[in-house]
């Protein structure tokens, strides 16, 4: 109970901050953040619509195809982000904290990217292109803030079109960049390590080990000075597993020999999901 408490909460601490890049730093500018938010300020800017409340519309066609695609769990964090957001940006003031648009656009991204990544690491989104972007990555192997930039890039040429504005278009760019790049820093769950574990206590280690729902090699081994034989346990996990993988080693045997290495990438089957 405490654990999915703390899920909801870091989704709500998130869009406060995904509201506050918004309606600080962006709004003030007319930057765009790209994605279902882009698209709600572009609209908002040259119309008398509330950005928030065309940011909650366009996010629910989108929530209704996650929730057949990306599972209910996934879909109800993403609800909560999407509509903690929207209530968020009617309380959030909109004056320009930064009067450098450059400023703005860097500041607006970090926050952004924070308020997404999070909700991300504890198993939702902040809905929108987010979700787009967490359906390709399940099925295929690319980070999800370089696959939000890449679709964020088409909302950026459509407001470079309607305002005929290359600045605030590239301003936004940088926005995008720096938000997709904040993501990737948290949301690591594409970057695979592999794990050798030379260990005594083989058993206890499988037993825990295999709870993690990832494939494990037993290579019999021996050292080359004392002679003594032991087992080596070889497994790839991603770098957001790696924590509780730790944890286990730790408390199993605190003893064991432990190599982790970055991999560059996998063939054959490597549960994404």
């Amino acid at each position: 109970m405490f654990r999915q408490f703390w899920k909801y909460l870091v989704v709500i601490l998130g869009s406060v901050m995904i509201a506050s890049g918004f309606n600080l730093f962006l709004i003030p500018h007319r930057l765009l953040s790209g994605g279902v938010s882009g698209v709600s300020m572009l609209v908002g800017y040259f119309t008398p619509l509330s950005i928030s409340l065309l940011y909650l519309l366009f996010n629910i066609p989108l929530l209704v195809a996650g929730w057949f695609q990306l599972g209910r769990r996934f879909i109800i964090l993403s609800m909560l982000s999407v509509a903690a957001t929207t209530w968020m940006m009617t309380l959030v003031p909109v004056p320009a904290v930064s009067t450098d648009m450059l400023l703005a656009a860097v500041f607006g991204g970090v926050l952004v990217g924070i308020g997404s990544g999070i909700s991300f690491r504890v198993g939702g989104s902040s809905g929108g292109f987010d979700i787009i972007g967490s359906i390709i990555t399940r099925y295929r192997d690319f980070p999800v803030g370089t696959v939000l930039v890449a679709l964020n890039g088409l909302v950026i040429l459509a407001a470079a079109y309607f305002d005929d504005n290359w600045n605030l278009a590239l301003a936004s760019m940088i926005s995008i960049y720096v938000s997709g790049k904040v993501v990737d820093m948290i949301h690591i769950s594409h970057i695979k390590v592999t794990v050798y574990i030379v260990t005594n206590q083989t058993d206890i280690l499988l037993e825990k080990l295999l709870g993690l729902q990832r494939g494990i090699t037993k290579i019999k081994t021996e050292g080359a000075y004392s002679h003594v034989e032991r087992d080596m346990l070889m497994t790839v996990t991603t770098r957001y597993e790696l924590a509780e993988l730790r944890r286990i080693i730790k408390t199993s045997d605190p003893q064991a020999f432990v190599n982790i290495v970055e991999t560059v990438g996998v063939m054959g089957s490597f549960r994404k999901r």
